[in-house]
């Protein structure tokens, strides 16, 4: 049912490609050559008297998200023939799931905590990928590569509750953490797309598809263009239509395709050379035993075991990979230190140089030797940001780093006295602003000592020397 309350009406049709070693209906490698029509046998290619068979680890995959997206399973696994006449399909019609789906009344949260129904999750074979030399809208021929064709994807269809750009990235976001945690999918390798079903208040929610928006940065650019468009339009007095859109991500822009079809329109039929499959107790409670652990059980025992705040807990088990790394590191060091720098500082240098977490070529170990001298008072924490920084860069032995730069701290309170000393004669106006009461004055000073220590010395300890000095 659609919240009429909102002004903004989304719901996302996300597809996932599974990460199968073979596709959905045939022997055929999933991935490998990407020499256009080479991955293909008769059975993808719909060839008369060639016979599908389910390949069963997509099955396992398919029920995986569905569990962990708490759906009802359905007790049997029908598949059905999509109608359409599109190059794309070259039996002019997709194996898909229609009355029956292997999930359905599933949900998933977002960041903020609202939950999102899913309406159900279905299994499917990828099209053919279409290319097109001059772009979609200009190209005079299409070339068709049908080595995705046949491709294991899930359909994820939500109900219309998310009311945002924002909310749907944030969706895909959340989508694509579940997906990792349960190993189904590979970021580096297979797809996700989304269809978006947008609408607002002023139309009286026409609703306007968008296609094949792919991954969820595009998304909120993508339903940005698309809910402004309606917006404009509605206040030219022009008549909104349902319809189906295409998003050119080059251009920012969405354009039309043709008018909206109905499932109807696709003519669904069981399909005959597919045999119902059971989905037995059994199965299910193989499945579940098989489950790795998710986001929610992360911060559970990241408050429990680890003794960290569950703030810090959650932004640490957003991302699979992330939460791998803070449980490597917390085995060795401080879990409190590890979080810290787990969630601030080593997220602060991967936006600085605009790099994913899986991007990295260190592992835990690098950051082990790092924490462990901070731990133990060896280094500042400056001294570790630097280093931290560097070490994105280009992986190296931290330990060696610290003894050949002479990076170690200094904890002679009389050097650093020393240091404090020199940077009050060389900054007399400095110290006069201080005591007219300019407390940034001080800040000044202190910056001087750690550019004279190299950031060897804590601000505090020299912050503290400094007001004894000058008082």
């Amino acid at each position: 049912m659609k919240d009429f309350s909102n002004s903004i009406v989304i719901g996302l049709e996300c597809h996932v490609e599974l990460n199968t070693n073979t596709k959905l209906f045939c022997s055929c490698p999933a991935k490998g050559s990407e020499e256009p029509n080479t991955r293909t046998c008769p059975t993808c290619l719909g060839m008369p008297g060639s016979k599908p068979v389910l390949n069963k680890k997509a099955v396992e995959f398919a029920l995986k998200l569905c569990l962990a997206l708490n759906c009802k399973i359905s007790p049997e696994l029908i598949f059905s023939r999509k109608s359409y006449f599109y190059p794309d399909m070259a039996k002019n019609f997709q194996i898909s799931q229609y009355e029956i789906p292997l999930g359905k009344e599933g949900k998933l949260n977002l960041s903020n905590g609202k939950e999102i129904g899913i309406t159900r999750v279905h299994m499917e074979e990828d099209p053919a990928s279409l290319v097109h030399p001059s772009g979609m809208q200009k190209s005079a021929y299409v070339l068709v590569d049908y080595n995705r064709s046949g491709n294991p994807l899930l359909e994820i269809v939500t109900k219309p509750e998310l009311s945002s750009a924002a909310e749907a990235r944030d969706f895909m976001k959340q989508l694509i953490n579940v997906l990792n945690y349960l190993e189904i999918f590979d970021e580096n390798y297979n797809i996700i797309k989304a269809d978006a079903n947008i609408s607002i208040r002023e139309s009286g929610f026409v609703k306007a598809e968008v296609k094949n928006i792919t991954g969820f940065k595009e998304i909120e650019k993508a339903l940005n263009y698309e809910i402004q468009r309606q917006k404009n339009e509605f206040s030219e007095g022009k008549k909104l239509v349902q319809e189906t859109r295409a998003w050119d991500s080059e251009k920012g822009i969405t354009f039309a395709l043709r008018k909206k079809e109905t499932e109807e329109d696709y003519g669904y039929i069981i399909d005959t050379d597919l045999v119902a499959t059971e989905i037995t107790k059994a199965m299910i409670e193989k499945t579940k035993k098989e489950m790795p652990e998710l986001a929610q059980d992360k911060v559970k025992k990241f408050t429990e075991k680890h003794k960290i705040s569950k703030e810090d807990a959650i932004v640490l088990a957003q991302e699979k990979l992330l939460a791998d790394l803070f449980e490597k590191v917390a085995e060795e060091i401080d879990a409190a230190l590890a979080a810290k720098w787990l969630r601030r500082e080593l997220v602060r240098v991967l936006n600085y140089n605009k790099k994913e977490l899986h991007q990295l070529e260190i592992d835990e170990s690098h950051l082990i030797d790092l924490l462990r001298l901070v731990e133990n008072k060896k280094i500042t924490d400056n001294v570790a940001s630097k280093i931290l920084e560097k070490l994105i860069e280009k992986p190296f032995d931290v330990k060696e780093f610290v003894k050949k730069e002479k990076l170690e701290a200094v904890s002679d309170t009389k050097e650093i006295e020393k240091y404090c000393i020199e940077a009050i004669k060389e900054n007399p106006q400095a110290v006069k602003d201080y005591k007219k009461g300019e407390k940034k004055a001080l800040n000044f000073i202190v910056g001087k000592v750690m550019q004279k220590t190299r950031g060897k010395a804590t601000p505090r300890e020299v912050n503290e020397i400094i007001l004894r000095l000058i008082r």
